[in-house]
């Protein structure tokens, strides 16, 4: 499975603009730490180094979207799909 995570506004000063992960197409979701759901990728991040951590902690409100539409932290990924997450309010 491949996913592109892309950051906005403070979380992209943060952490960049984007990155895109790849894990082998025959691994289980639960293989390996590959998330499975929206909300198991940002905890997933979160491991991902001090600065990720900090960002994307659970008590920093965010919002998030799957292919270019608000989703919950519940829905499934898939292979290809974007990730995006922002906090609730951005200016243009």
């Amino acid at each position: 499975m491949k996913l592109t995570v892309k950051y906005f506004a403070q979380l992209r000063e943060q952490l960049g603009e984007s990155e895109t992960w790849a894990w082998p197409a025959s691994a289980a979701p639960e293989a390996k730490g590959q998330p499975a759901t929206v909300g198991a990728l940002r905890q997933w991040l979160q491991g991902r180094s001090p600065a990720h951590a900090q960002a994307l902690h659970d008590t920093v409100p965010m919002r998030a979207a799957l292919n270019q539409c608000l989703c919950s932290a519940d829905d499934a990924l898939v292979d290809g799909a974007e990730v995006a997450f922002f906090p609730p309010v951005t200016g243009g």
